[in-house]
């Protein structure tokens, strides 16, 4: 029970660490989200060619996603006849190169990491680019066209903002929630030489090898994605695994299984297993490539333990931060409760994730007893069908 307890204790103390930066991220990604448009842009992805997949980076980048949004999103500009490759790019920048996954992973990891996720997400791109057009895509695919034109677009507010903020945060609270309670409960419960029997260690060019293939697999049996797979990340490091497999992990958020089972249903059984054998070897490879550059450099961090917090609150910089958090979610949710809701609003929640959804672009809707609903995904609208006919 003791052990138990001191692993709750680790999870609070990673959260109370991290606070500040989730709510300053996903304020920041609300922000961008609300006021950066995305129509014509997106309306524009129907190559691969390098410009527009820049131009896919920089969408997913802004469009902040848990990672099963991320793969409906992407689903849906294969739709309406968006290149695959650039779709999919799209999909990895939306989790892999956001503002709150490199806060988080500065606060509880270092800055080392938060800088490789940008050069190993790079590295990711680049190599889907080149991997992904040599696929033989289903006949269906292939035959979609660019069909949508651009809506017009809509002046969005600072209440937008806040409404995206929150239904960020509300979509992946239980990706955090979960991701916290296991980095902690990890941290005790498992033994340190399981961790050391699992990733093989002090054999050099092996040991980053076998960890970066391994990295990707711990995530596919976690189920953590997004944001919530940092803490444990940061169990992980401190436990045993490289640099390499380490960043490997976090890549491997869209490879966990429930994503798999759903990239069948889109996909088809057969394209679904070649892509998840190009996203295990882009996330391995990536985070091998990521260990050794910054190895040359000599960047590479060293382990100081799982929770870097101060002995108590009131008394340090996390604290004071957090305060300032605190009274910037306040702002936020005085935001979000006196937006517009009404008809004339051009935004809209989804009633299953809680993801705010622009009319003009929703990705599903549903008309439900004299009242139209918007959905990010088509699985959020099937699950509110099936909600609604019980």
């Amino acid at each position: 029970m003791s052990s138990v307890g001191s692993g709750l204790r680790d999870s609070w103390w990673m959260f109370f660490d991290t606070f500040w930066a989730l709510v300053l991220g996903f304020a920041i990604s609300g922000a961008i989200q609300a006021f950066t448009s995305r129509e014509r842009a997106f309306a524009s992805l129907g190559n691969h060619k390098p410009s527009t997949v820049a131009k896919a980076s920089f969408l997913g980048a802004i469009s902040s996603s848990c990672s099963y949004a991320a793969s409906a999103i992407a689903k849906s500009l294969i739709d309406k006849g968006a290149d695959f490759t650039t779709a999919i790019v799209f999909m990895f920048a939306s989790t892999n190169l956001v503002f709150e996954l490199g806060l988080v992973m500065w606060t509880l990891l270092g800055w080392q990491f938060a800088a490789a996720e940008f050069v190993g997400g790079f590295i990711m791109i680049a190599l889907l680019t080149l991997l992904l057009p040599r696929l033989h895509l289903p006949r269906k695919l292939r035959l979609l066209q660019m069909a949508n034109q651009p809506s017009q677009e809509s002046k969005s507010t600072w209440r937008d903002a806040a409404g995206f903020t929150v239904g960020d945060l509300t979509m992946v609270r239980t990706e955090l929630v979960i991701g916290f309670l296991i980095a902690g409960l990890a941290d005790t419960l498992i033994p340190i030489s399981w961790w050391h029997h699992l990733f093989i260690s002090g054999h050099g060019f092996f040991s980053t090898l076998e960890n970066v293939v391994l990295g990707p697999f711990i995530a596919f049996i976690s189920f953590v994605c997004s944001v919530g797979n940092v803490p444990l990340a940061a169990a992980l490091w401190n436990s045993g695994i490289s640099f390499g497999g380490t960043i490997s992990f976090i890549f491997a958020d869209l490879v966990v299984l429930p994503l798999v089972l759903i990239y069948i249903k889109f996909y088809g059984r057969k394209l679904t297993i070649k892509l998840l054998a190009i996203f295990w070897f882009t996330m391995s490879f990536s985070g091998f490539l990521t260990e050794r550059i910054f190895s040359l450099f000599h960047l590479l961090p060293r382990r100081k333990g799982l929770v870097p917090h101060a002995s108590h609150i009131g008394n340090n910089l996390t604290s004071w931060l957090d305060l300032l958090a605190l009274l910037l979610s306040v702002l936020i949710g005085w935001l979000y409760l006196t937006r517009d809701t009404g008809a004339s609003s051009a935004y809209a929640k989804d009633p299953m994730c809680g993801m705010q959804v622009e009319k003009a672009t929703a990705a599903a809707t549903y008309e439900y007893e004299g009242v139209t609903y918007y959905f990010c995904a088509p699985g959020c609208m099937e699950s509110f069908k099936k909600s609604v006919s019980v």
